[in-house]
């Protein structure tokens, strides 16, 4: 992980962690380390989600391309699908997203792509990092006509719609859903996409004020969307995140179905149909292990790798497989898109279940869950490199991974987007590790809290 950009990005408190000058200075930094110097204009596209400081930082980080010579297209409201799928489509030389995720208001980040829509790489990263932060570069500043300028898409929220759309041979009528926008990006955008679909669609927060991205709704809060579900008699629900990456759902009976259900359900099914390349998934070390026992039974190969769903596409492009993701609902369908798109999977499910006929409770039984506890231990940015030498918590998981033996696992990681070090145990017997996760986060909490 760099110093400026974790696993998603440049990511902290707008305003006092991701200020302006650092936003105009990552925006120098990007046009002069992923354009060449044959481009004199390269063009530049920006999206961001409903937080109340995008705008501010969508100012800074146009300031700072065009002060080099860079274009700048101002997309608006998207996902951050929608930026990196329309960085190839308008043949732009990179992409920028403007969000912090899953996160609260307060939060905000910058996410940078190539000219394929694709996440950058560690070592690009650490280039612009180094002319951030140790100014090993001068910056050539534009002057008189070669200064860049600034425009507006006006289609590009529909291109995304239809290409989305376009992923499916039929269409989702008779179908009658919930979804859960969050208040973010998927405000723009879900409604027409399900809706010209054919689904009969109910929205729910859907009206972004800039300070309730994802404030008790959205994929990190399912309460409201499990109710409305079982209270409508909906065949089922789908919850996106503020920046509509990430897709969670709600069966028809009020269950949540996460990521690691997705995953399987979508993963069997083009298997079926002899789509899977590889026969093949790309989970992480935080899939669940009932997903691995249903690969084993399916004869499917499971490769795991760093949490991230970056990691997730670096294994899935090296390898040639087209499905993979996380358990928090980031899941990647490289046939259509180069990241996570929470609307695609959506789509993606409800085609599934119009096809087979199936309700999403009956899709789900294709694994089973093995117990699963996450305890989040808040810590400073500081202390992170210490989680990696400390010998007290190194014991500590060495002495848990002996009790639990074959029965089960622990997790214990630094967060690649907040202040925190995640706890994670995974067994057969919930009240075992309950208790061992509690102890593991005691030490945490206690040496680096």
């Amino acid at each position: 992980m760099g110093r400026l950009f974790g696993t998603d990005g440049a990511r902290g408190i707008a305003n006092k962690e991701i200020t302006v000058d650092l936003a105009l200075a990552i925006g120098r930094a990007a046009a002069m380390v992923l354009t060449s110097e044959e481009v004199k204009h390269p063009t530049f596209i920006i999206g961001k989600d409903t937080r109340i400081s995008g705008d501010m930082l969508e100012s800074a980080l146009a300031a700072g391309l065009t002060s080099v010579g860079a274009n700048v297209v101002l997309l608006g409201v998207v996902p951050t699908p929608a930026v990196a799928f329309l960085v190839k489509k308008y043949n732009a030389d990179a992409g920028v997203m403007i969000s912090a995720s899953h996160n609260p208001f307060e939060f905000n980040g910058i996410k940078l792509f190539n000219e394929e829509g694709y996440k950058l790489p560690d070592e690009i990263e650490e280039k612009i990092e180094d002319i951030v932060l140790e100014r090993s570069h001068d910056v050539k500043l534009s002057y008189d006509g070669d200064i860049g300028s600034v425009s507006y898409s006006h289609d590009g929220i529909d291109l995304y719609i239809e290409h989305i759309k376009s992923t499916i041979d039929g269409d989702l009528s008779g179908i009658e859903i919930a979804l859960d926008c969050s208040n973010g990006s998927s405000s723009k955008t879900a409604e027409k996409l399900f809706t010209e679909l054919g689904a009969k669609v109910h929205i729910l927060s859907a009206e972004p004020d800039g300070v309730n991205i994802n404030k008790d709704c959205g994929s990190t809060h399912m309460e409201n969307l499990i109710e409305y579900v079982k209270s409508n008699n909906l065949k089922v629900g789908l919850a996106f995140d503020g920046d509509a990456d990430r897709c969670l759902a709600v069966d028809e009976n009020g269950n949540m179905v996460d990521g690691d259900f997705l995953i399987a359900i979508c993963a069997n099914d083009m298997y079926e149909r002899g789509v899977l390349k590889g026969n093949a998934v790309v989970g992480t070390v935080m899939t669940n292990m009932g997903f691995n026992k249903f690969c084993e039974e399916k004869g499917l190969r499971f490769e795991a790798t760093k949490v991230g769903d970056r990691y997730v596409l670096e294994e899935m492009n090296l390898s040639g497989y087209n499905i993979g993701g996380e358990q928090s609902g980031h899941i990647i369908f490289s046939d259509y898109a180069t990241t996570g798109d929470g609307q695609l999977t959506g789509v993606q499910l409800l085609d599934i279940i119009k096809r087979t006929g199936k309700s999403l409770s009956e899709l789900a039984t294709i694994m089973k869950r093995y117990p699963q506890v996450l305890i989040n231990v808040k810590i400073s940015n500081s202390m992170k490199p210490s989680f990696y030498t400390d010998r007290h918590i190194k014991d500590e998981i060495k002495k848990i991974s002996n009790i639990l033996g074959n029965r089960g696992r622990i997790l214990v990681r630094v967060s690649g987007t907040e202040p925190l070090v995640r706890v994670m145990l995974e067994g057969e017997d919930y009240q075992e590790i309950s208790v061992l996760a509690e102890e593991a986060a005691s030490v945490v909490r206690e040496r680096l809290g």
